[in-house]
């Protein structure tokens, strides 16, 4: 047995399971037990030494160092090169003028010579005129000539706007930038990048720098000759002056970001024994990271030997619950053993729903409770609720042993995944799961409510007003289970084609689309072998209600029923259900064996007809062992009859060569359906079907398909198949019922 490679291929996939097991549920070290809003009723006390960095304390200190870098922008010098040069021009053309008339509007508008007053400019004493004349007084000369009082003014006027040479903004980029007052501005020059100035935003705005309180409004009287066309000049530097400093936001992140990593963590040194959590307090967000730093700090003091003793442990307890499951499984269900993919299947859904429940039950979700009972509702749907049952045993019990959870969540897990098996027999609609969702939902709050309560020494205390207080965190989260169980049951209705795909089985929601008698596949067979196909009505009508008595799903065994036949269409000729009273049959020209040939292809034919048609398999299993192993029996004897005449074709008469290749019936539904397609066609060979007749004729095909061993693999009972004989008799009674003749019938 155990040189058997197929065996051993099993152990080696049941093998990979495990360890994928041991990694899901990080077998290596222990689970971190606490949530956020539990409630520690004894507290906690740290059970080592250990340092933790305090993030508040750090974010606080990165955040006060951030905020103290400046604004960054970049300051282009070049434009302020060239201010003097223009006010020797617009001096130069004031000069020139002799009256107010003649000079550039542009001019005019910068010096102020107008009678609007520009923004940000101190208003101006006397009108235009007034102010013009004062400022070609100041620019010309006593003896007529101007160039030497306009280069006094520059050169004045050079000094006066040195503190320009830090750069001017736009008050504008302020604002787009969130800037305020008393923020820092850091000034990068082109001219020198590795240089920086840090200055207020005042310094650089030239409307605050113009003003009696600005740094350039201070030092008017230090110039005489810009004293006196102060008005005139400070609108001039208004509007010619250039902006310079342009905000540059990637190098202000940059450099903040720079600033954030040089700050050192904050770190707090705990002792053993030090209160982390008081009694009856519940785990916030203050004492979380303290707790996690203790776990953190345990689990850098195990060494590599106890990791390796708790992993050997954890394997241990795993393969404990995977014999338990592997001898169910052997004994209830050996066709998903034998078939490699189905085993597979099994096994990676409960790998997967174990890794997504750790994942799931850590804050903020907790909705470990999603895959578990997720992976339930599908395995009864797949296969059946006693399988169901165990596997969530088994997953709720691992998802409890890797989280640290509580005796109590394990029941919780156990009632909700158990209470989702129990309507999940037949899945006739979406509204069933959906329905199945709000029964978890409402399970999933009872219980919780009720191991809290009676958790309690006092379970009537919990309902004092201090006590609910409390217990709201209790409330909220069973509030969310129940959301999650809902959820749940929306998921898998969502997701019930995907499932029916993976796992080949159909639920009764795709059986019903498959009954449509205008599925593609159906209406080419009535077109092309009608005989065949009011047969398989006829099949499906008695096998539906056969299955209904034993408890069997009737449904499928009549929507199988539909489709077992449909490989007799590509040579319909050759099957009497559709040979016509006046034609000769053609296998009167063919051998035995190869008249069997022919007949025995119908279902080779079918079963790849439903697969290039997508059918789902147990549509195709029904195609498959409708026959089972069953002798073809009259041209087996024409064979032998062949044989005895001439003894030289003995070997042409051998069984093995008259049988269907199978498989045997592997479902109660196949073997109802094997038995009803029988009687049903060996039913129109009566030539006077009365009641007893057809009773006789059902016993005797049923007899001799138990001798046979037919049902051997099908898992039905003797009383079952007893069941079933009497339903076939009844409902082939009453299709063969008699009839009352008229009298044209009697004189006919």
């Amino acid at each position: 047995m155990l040189g058997d490679r197929s065996i051993w291929l099993r152990l080696v996939i049941a093998g990979v399971a495990l360890v994928a097991l041991i990694f899901a549920v990080e077998a290596w070290q222990a689970p971190f037990r606490f949530h956020l809003h539990d409630v520690a009723p004894q507290g906690v006390t740290a059970r080592i030494d250990f340092g933790r960095v305090d993030a508040l304390n750090t974010e606080r200190q990165r955040t006060e160092r951030e905020e103290e870098v400046p604004f960054v922008f970049n300051h282009d010098p070049k434009p302020l090169e060239n201010l003097p040069a223009k006010l020797r021009s617009s001096l130069g053309e004031v000069a020139m003028a002799s009256r107010l008339s003649m000079l550039p509007s542009s001019t005019k508008e910068a010096f102020g010579l107008t009678d609007r007053k520009k923004t940000g400019a101190k208003p101006a004493d006397g009108n235009a005129q007034t102010r013009f004349n004062a400022l070609k007084q100041a620019v010309s000369a006593e003896q007529g000539t101007t160039g030497n009082r306009i280069d006094e003014i520059l050169a004045e006027f050079v000094e006066f706007t040195a503190p320009l040479k830090r750069g001017l903004l736009d008050s504008k980029a302020l604002e787009r930038a969130n800037i305020h007052a008393d923020d820092t501005i850091g000034v990068f020059s082109q001219a020198a990048p590795q240089a920086r100035e840090v200055v207020a935003p005042t310094d650089v705005q030239l409307t605050q720098l113009v003003q009696d309180t600005g740094r350039l409004g201070k030092s008017w009287e230090s110039y005489e000759r810009l004293d006196g066309i102060r008005p005139q000049l400070t609108s001039w530097l208004l509007v010619e002056a250039p902006v310079t400093l342009h905000y540059d936001p990637a190098a202000t992140r940059a450099e903040r970001q720079r600033v954030r990593a040089s700050v050192d963590l904050v770190t707090e040194a705990i002792f053993k024994g030090d209160i982390l959590v008081r009694p009856g307090e519940q785990i916030n967000e203050q004492s979380m990271p303290i707790l996690k730093a203790e776990y953190d700090a345990l689990q850098d003091n195990i060494g590599w030997g106890q990791r390796i003793f708790r992993v050997g442990t954890v394997f241990t307890l795993l393969i404990v619950l995977a014999s338990l499951n592997g001898y169910y499984l052997l004994r209830n269900h050996p066709h998903l053993v034998r078939s490699l993919g189905q085993l597979s299947v099994y096994l990676a859904t409960i790998v997967l729903a174990v890794l997504l429940a750790r994942l799931a039950s850590l804050d903020p979700w907790r909705a470990e409770v999603v895959p578990i009972v997720t992976a339930t509702m599908i395995f009864a749907i797949a296969y059946n609720q006693v399988l169901a049952t165990i596997t969530a045993f088994t997953l709720s019990l691992i998802a409890t042993l890797s989280t640290g959870a509580q005796l109590g969540e394990f029941v919780v897990l156990m009632s909700v995944a158990t209470t989702a098996v129990i309507p999940l027999h037949r899945v006739a609609s979406r509204s069933t799961l959906i329905k199945v969702g709000f029964l978890l939902g409402t399970v999933f709050s009872l219980v919780t409510l009720g191991t809290a309560i009676l958790g309690q020494q006092v379970p009537l205390a919990v309902w004092s007003s201090a006590a609910l207080f409390d217990y709201s965190e209790l409330l909220t989260r069973s509030l969310a289970g129940a959301g999650w169980c809902v959820f749940t049951g929306f998921l898998v209705a969502g997701g019930l084609p995907f499932i029916e795909r993976t796992f080949g089985v159909v639920t009764d929601i795709s059986l019903l689309e498959l009954s449509d008698v205008s599925h593609p596949l159906l209406k080419e067979f009535v077109s092309r072998a009608p005989g065949t196909y009011n047969h398989s009505i006829s099949v499906a009508t008695i096998g539906e209600a056969a299955a209904d008595r034993i408890g069997a799903n009737g449904l499928l065994v009549r929507v199988g029923a539909y489709f077992h036949d449909i490989g007799k269409m590509l040579k319909p000729n050759y099957f009497i259900e559709n040979m016509s009273s006046e034609s000769d049959s053609r296998h009167e020209h063919l051998a035995p064996a190869m008249s069997t040939l022919i007949i025995i292809g119908h279902v080779k034919d079918g079963s790849d007809l439903a697969r290039r048609h997508h059918l789902p398999q147990p549509i195709i299993d029904f195609i498959e062992q409708h026959h089972s192993t069953t002798l073809v029996e009259y041209f087996f004897h024409e064979a032998t009859k062949q044989a005895d005449q001439q003894p030289d074709h003995k070997t042409n008469a051998e069984e093995s060569s008259f049988r269907y290749p199978g498989p045997k019936p592997m479902s109660r539904e196949a073997g109802v359906m094997m038995l009803a397609d029988a009687v049903e066609s060996a039913s129109r060979t009566l030539v006077d079907p009365t009641p007893k007749r057809i009773e006789s004729l059902v016993h005797e095909i049923t007899l001799k398909r138990l001798m046979d061993g037919q049902f051997d693999d099908s898992s039905l009972t003797l009383s079952e198949i007893h069941v079933i004989e009497e339903s076939l008799v009844k409902s082939l009674t009453g299709i063969y019922h008699g009839r009352i003749k008229y009298p044209e019938q009697r004189t006919a």
